[in-house]
């Protein structure tokens, strides 16, 4: 009885070669469809999958290797007599190998086909025989990945049998199977529940579909290995990014990029026309360290958006990333250039520009090619994910809750703090002067420490004699000392949810000292 391969493959990557040397030595080779055809082409000798099965492809397709003869033949333990017994008196014959790669539901999906046509994409012969091969791979050989058919092609170089092929090796490749078919099936499963099941927005079983991206220098620490996993279904920002310039990544770097273009871009298409005139023409810049942003402006040009972003923290930016929204131009290349930084993202970069930063070896120059879209957030915990939605929402209202109202020359600093500040670790206090943070301060256990050190700071930026007017929080005031902080500080304007159980102290603190305050009715503290 001869070896027997079954080859059906839609990425037809080094699928000759693998042919050739299986059809060299003595095995005979099944197909179905396109791939019969295209090794037929090539001069290689194919057994039509119907010769085997007795039955024709039909539905289109949809039916070409689910049959008896087919899985029989990959499932039987060649070392169990009743199932030899079973496949001789069946006139069965075994297949020792299955090569078969997917329907490419992951790219489809992401095309925006109708709901019919990515439908058609969904595999199910395919991973059918992958797994009943990778079930039984003692005595099967599956392949999935081109990356693999030169380590069994050399496996079986040694003889004929698979059973030259290592053990270790093909538990290994049955593996990859399952690791790959699990993804798939998440990937289509997220699309039927979000296509056809909006209430089934977080389901019993969460349906995570990632493949390995980019290598990763190492995590946090260098000690810690790491690694870039992206969505298969979308890829979100991070997979729209191209790296032109500088050393590889690591785990930080990833995340700083992550948050760094999500502030960024955060004042374009979210309806901040109305409160800011002229927003959406606006160049947006920030700077971000260890997570969080040291910097954040808008500016008619890039060049006005980075100074005011720099002059908030010129320490902190140190070893930092630069996120911009507009391409850099030489006039913002001189003056990066000057900073030691790890990263700068724009969505691409004057050739004057890159002449002048890619002669900093290691800076790392990436151009973002795709807006923020993830609808989900992901948090690691022992043993599980906690999953929210984005944080997208500015505010539910605009409720002035003073006897002062805010200056009207000072309502596009709020609109503008409450939407940067959401960036921000909390606790989170921003001042702003500018549609600029003058001061930040985030990541305290208590609201007073960040209010305090984000007055110290602006009033290094703006100096006595001409202070910072407006003030945003993420969360509620819990006391009324960050309103007489704030006061002594020259601000005039506080914009915060609300919703503290000490509103009215607060409330009349603003009244006493002159203040005016705005209530948004949401809440954006962010981990």
């Amino acid at each position: 009885m001869n070896n027997r391969a079954l080859i059906s493959v839609y990425n037809k990557d080094g699928i000759i070669e693998l042919a050739t040397f299986l059809a060299g030595a003595g095995w005979e080779i099944l197909s179905t469809g396109g791939t019969a055809k295209y090794l037929s082409d090539n001069k290689i000798p194919v057994i039509d999958v119907s010769a085997v099965t007795g039955f024709p492809e039909c539905l289109d397709g949809r039916v070409k290797t689910l049959h008896p003869a087919v899985h029989a033949g990959i499932l039987a333990c060649r070392d169990e007599p009743a199932h030899m017994e079973t496949l001789e008196k069946l006139k069965i014959e075994t297949i020792d190998l299955v090569c078969v790669n997917l329907y490419p539901f992951f790219e489809k999906v992401r095309e925006g086909l109708t709901e019919d046509a990515t439908i058609e994409f969904i595999d199910i012969g395919g991973p059918a025989m992958l797994r009943s091969a990778a079930k039984n791979f003692n005595d099967v050989v599956v392949l999935t990945d081109p990356e693999d058919y030169a380590k069994v092609i050399a496996g079986l170089t040694a003889g004929k049998s698979p059973g030259n092929v290592p053990v270790e090796l093909k538990k290994r490749l049955a593996g990859k199977v399952f690791n790959l078919t699990s993804a798939y099936d998440a990937s289509v499963s997220r699309f039927l529940l979000e296509t056809d099941s909006p209430e089934a927005e977080y389901p019993l079983y969460f349906p995570l579909s990632m493949k390995k991206g980019p290598s990763l220098r190492y995590g946090a620490n260098s000690h810690q290995g790491a690694a870039l996993y992206l969505d298969t279904s979308s890829g979100g920002a991070i997979s729209g990014m191209e790296q032109l310039h500088g050393k590889e990544m690591g785990f930080n770097n990833i995340r700083d990029m992550d948050i760094a273009w999500k502030a960024a871009c955060a004042f374009s298409g979210a309806g901040l026309e109305q409160y800011i005139p002229g927003v959406e023409k606006m160049a947006s810049c920030v700077a971000v360290k260890h997570n969080t942003p040291c910097g954040i402006a808008l500016g008619d040009t890039l060049l006005e958006a980075f100074e005011k972003t720099h002059a908030c923290d010129p320490v902190s930016i140190f070893g930092g990333i630069i996120a911009c929204t507009v391409p850099v131009d030489a006039a913002t290349a001189n003056k990066l250039k000057d900073i030691f930084l790890e990263i700068v993202i724009a969505p691409n970069f004057d050739e004057s520009a890159l002449d002048i930063l890619k002669k900093k070896k290691d800076l790392r120059l990436i151009r973002a090619k795709k807006p923020p879209s993830d609808e989900r957030e992901f948090f690691s915990i022992d043993g599980g994910l906690v999953v929210q939605d984005t944080d997208r929402k500015l505010l539910d209202k605009w409720d002035v809750v003073t006897r002062a109202s805010p200056a009207p020359e000072d309502i596009p600093d709020l609109v503008f703090g409450m939407r940067a500040v959401s960036f921000v670790k909390s606790n989170a206090i921003m001042v702003i002067k500018d549609l600029a943070a003058t001061g930040i301060g985030g990541g305290q256990v208590n609201r007073i420490w960040s209010t305090e050190q984000a007055l110290e700071r602006s009033a290094a930026v703006t100096g006595a004699d001409n202070p910072a007017r407006v003030l945003a929080s993420d969360a509620f005031f819990p006391f009324p000392d960050g309103v007489e902080a704030a006061a002594v500080s020259g601000i005039k304007a506080i914009i915060q949810p609300g919703g503290s159980i000490n509103d009215k102290l607060v409330i009349e603190a603003c009244d006493r000292l002159g203040l005016a305050m705005v209530f948004t009715g949401t809440r954006h503290f962010r981990d």
